[in-house]
């Protein structure tokens, strides 16, 4: 599996999250029977896909006051897979 360098995704446009997992499993080529919830990002990011050298999550502060709940559950699951699954992780930048 070859891994992209750098992902940026821009959190500031999100308007829900099911649009944020969307633009995930489109941009990080997600399977196809993706589902749109945190347990699904969790079983992908562990090894289905190649997660990107760098993720880079610019809006993020806002992106967290926005959706407080989502923005824990995906700084966990990205924090877990560096610490679970350091190969597969990626460099993550909370911008």
């Amino acid at each position: 599996m070859t891994r992209a360098t750098v992902v940026t995704f821009d959190l500031s446009t999100i308007a829900s999250i099911r649009e944020l997992h969307e633009l995930m499993a489109k941009t990080l080529h997600f399977p196809e029977w993706y589902g749109p919830n945190w347990d699904a990002f969790w079983d992908v990011i562990i090894g289905l896909v190649p997660m990107p050298e760098k993720l880079r999550l610019i809006g993020w502060d806002d992106f967290a006051q926005r959706f407080p709940r989502d923005a824990f559950i995906m700084k966990k699951c990205l924090t877990e897979l560096a610490e679970e699954y350091p190969a597969n992780a990626s460099d993550v930048d909370y911008l």
